[in-house]
């Protein structure tokens, strides 16, 4: 009886410790996921967007990386040369929101990059390196909790990475739209065509709130387009986006045809 009575306690203790473990796991599994900062440069010329380009590459990512940022997504419009309003985008991942709001704090004293960023950030008033600066802050779908590098095979030059910014009415017709891509498997269709998404987010502050974002990413325009044609007519998504709680769940979408710089990181 006794031996009986300390196996049970055994297996009661092996039991509770298998749940609380379990517990703790689904716990951090639940919490582990991605914040984003995207950075827009906007620039009226040229001048500027090299400016910019140069004292992102000499002294930016490097102080980045130095303060463990190891991939940083740095973009320009497709149609930078003919655009009014040229933009630089940086993207920048965190798995802490704190981390990724204050880190420019902490850059602004590194020696090196105050060095290495002079022109920049010393630049005469008259003379500013862009027009403004847009800073968007994003939190990862829950179904797609961890930025993925694209795995694509064309030159680094041809490729295009795609982000769309959809805003909603209101905030119940955006969060439709946030669960139509998790729970009404959006992003599994994108991601059964190969769609190399870098990022699926909700946007916490920006400044076309309530909105999502997201960056698909192709080996060149043809790929881009051949891509689309295949959503479009994948007939997942015609049953998806035929269903009456999906229906005007977008106000507004934005489409921005990027480039990745020679010196990103992905």
């Amino acid at each position: 009886m006794k031996q009986l009575a300390q196996k049970s306690m055994l297996a009661l203790l092996f039991m509770f410790l298998a749940t609380f473990s379990n517990s703790v796991l689904a716990q951090k599994e639940k919490k582990q996921k991605d914040y984003y900062l995207i950075k827009v440069y906007h620039c009226k010329s040229s001048d500027q967007v090299n400016m910019v380009n140069d004292y992102l590459e000499k002294a930016y990512l490097p102080a980045l990386h130095q303060h463990g940022c190891e991939k940083i997504g740095v973009f320009t419009r497709y149609d930078n040369d003919t655009a009014t309003d040229k933009r630089v985008y940086v993207f920048i991942p965190n798995t802490s929101v704190k981390n990724l709001l204050l880190q420019d704090d902490v850059l602004l004293k590194d020696a090196n990059m105050q060095k290495n960023g002079a022109v920049y950030l010393q630049a005469a008033y008259n003379m500013p390196p862009y027009q403004r600066i847009e800073t968007i802050v994003l939190r990862a779908f829950k179904d797609h909790p961890l930025f993925a590098l694209p795995k694509l095979t064309g030159p680094l030059t041809e490729r295009i990475y795609e982000l769309r910014s959809y805003e909603g009415s209101n905030e119940t017709f955006y969060r439709q739209k946030v669960k139509m891509f998790n729970e009404g498997g959006e992003i599994s269709i994108f991601k059964n065509l190969n769609f190399n998404a870098v990022f699926y987010a909700e946007v916490l502050s920006g400044c076309h709130m309530p909105d999502l974002m997201y960056m698909t990413t192709f080996n060149n325009m043809a790929d881009r387009d051949a891509h689309w044609k295949a959503f479009g007519d994948s007939p997942a998504w015609k049953t998806l986006s035929a269903l009456p709680e999906y229906q005007h769940t977008v106000s507004t979408a934005n489409i921005y045809l990027l480039h990745p710089t020679g010196f990103s990181d992905f």
